[in-house]
């Protein structure tokens, strides 16, 4: 039989390969490489990054005041603390980043580049975080004051019209908290008797290690006695508020449940969500510029509607040295008195009026209207005071602002403490828009020199 190819020692050519059938060539990361790089912190953070005008604008605060309570000195001993001014611009930045926690914080001084850039070496911890964020409650209400004092000054803000709004902010504590009169006692009773067990331990066990850990659980127990007892005496302010109420309106009060407190946190207090529900929050009040969405004053409050709040607002950004001829708040603030109130004290409050009952014009001049109350009716009703109304809606950007910072629930505890978490936004919040409002002036000042 004859051979099935003529020549057999010829080399067997290949096919042709097709495009892009090799093995695929990738890059790939190798991170157990040992290299140098040869960079310095600060060239890692760009020339426009937020981070930098914040620490240019903590830089030129005076914090004299954080300055004289330290007590590292040259020629004493003793641990040198973190500087003041680099305590204030994290949180300052924390807070514009969303950052509530100090122990989040403090893995973010590790981790992040731009919290790194800030520390510039300088070790954090947790514990020096959240005592600093605490402890300095009148020096950021004297930096919230003359932040928007050097904004007037500069013509960026005018405080002639003001608008006040609540937020409810989620407390620090669980539903599950809140106890009536009688179980409180009781615990009470139990919290006290496990302390002096507790302490009997402690001071009759010799083994040194046990009784460590003995006095941490005895500090516990006393710390939970003493939660049990503010939430007593909060039981007595509820009390006494409740016969204030009965005063008035006994039928309606008569159907309400025993009040309750927190044994968490005791100042807190269950109001309605702006989702409907019901849930340990505070009523952070905001008063603000609204032309300009800039805070100028803030307060913590525990009731659970923002009625008859407005009268309060005026008289806090009076105390702050402000004078505005027109006040604009929502329909849950009207109340006749306070706009009586504040006609007597030249301020035109403008909120709307809620739904009559039998469907009327609720701004139908009535009889017994007081001046004021004359006034606010025909204003309101006017397609110019229509106009001028709608202004207040710049205020719910403010609002949108302090969401985003964190403002949904509180990590602290307590009404001064809640005060101390809105005044940290506030300050940032004005730092964001000085840098805002100084951009646009600056751009209309070189738009007018063409």
């Amino acid at each position: 039989m004859a051979d099935e190819q003529l020549f057999e020692d010829l080399p067997e050519q290949e096919r042709p390969r097709a495009e892009g059938r090799g093995a695929l060539r990738l890059r790939v990361p190798e991170r157990s490489q040992i290299g140098m790089q040869m960079a310095a912190l600060d060239d890692l953070i760009a020339d426009d990054h937020p981070v930098r005008s914040i620490w240019a604008f903590v830089e030129g605060l005076d914090l004299s005041a954080l300055h004289d309570v330290i007590k590292a000195r040259e020629g004493q001993p003793g641990h040198p603390p973190a500087a003041p001014e680099l305590m204030l611009a994290l949180w300052l930045w924390a807070t514009v980043d969303g950052v509530g926690s100090a122990r989040q914080l403090d893995r973010l001084c590790r981790d992040h580049l731009a919290y790194r850039w800030l520390c510039g070496g300088v070790s954090m911890n947790y514990h020096s975080l959240s005592t600093f964020r605490i402890a300095h409650m009148a020096v950021l209400e004297r930096l919230l004051a003359q932040g928007v004092a050097s904004m007037v000054d500069a013509g960026l803000v005018s405080l002639d019209t003001l608008a006040q709004d609540g937020l409810r902010v989620r407390a620090s504590a669980g539903a599950s908290s809140f106890r009536r009169r009688a179980r409180l006692d009781d615990l009470l009773t139990a919290a006290q008797t496990r302390v002096a067990r507790l302490r009997a331990e402690v001071e009759t066990d010799p083994a040194a290690g046990d009784r460590r850990q003995r006095a941490a659980k005895e500090r516990g127990a006393r710390e939970r006695e003493t939660r049990i007892v503010a939430a007593q005496e909060r039981m007595k302010e509820l009390a006494a508020e409740r016969e204030r109420r009965e005063k008035t309106n006994k039928k309606q009060v008569a159907k309400q449940k025993e009040p309750r407190a927190s044994t968490t946190d005791a100042e807190a207090r269950v109001m309605k969500m702006a989702d409907g529900g019901w849930r340990p929050a505070y009523n952070m009040q905001i008063m603000s510029a609204p032309a300009y969405q800039v805070v100028v004053a803030v307060d913590s409050d525990t009731s659970g509607s923002d009625r008859g709040l407005a009268r309060l607002g005026i008289e806090t950004v009076h105390a702050e040295g402000y004078d505005p001829s027109n006040y604009l708040v929502d329909g849950g603030f009207t109340k006749s008195d306070d706009i009586e109130w504040a006609h007597a004290k030249d301020i035109k409050l403008w909120c709307p009026a809620g739904q009559t009952k039998h469907g009327t014009d609720p701004y139908a001049p009535k009889k017994d209207d007081g001046v004021g109350v004359a006034d606010w009716r025909a204003r309101m009703q006017s397609e110019d005071g229509k106009a001028f109304y709608r202004l207040r809606a710049e205020h719910e950007c403010v609002n949108a602002h302090a969401r985003r910072m964190g403002l949904r629930q509180l990590s602290l505890r307590g009404k001064i403490k809640a005060r101390i978490h809105l005044l940290w936004f506030a300050v940032a919040h004005n730092m964001m828009r000085l840098f805002a409002l100084g951009d646009r002036a600056n751009s209309s000042i070189a738009g007018s020199s063409y």
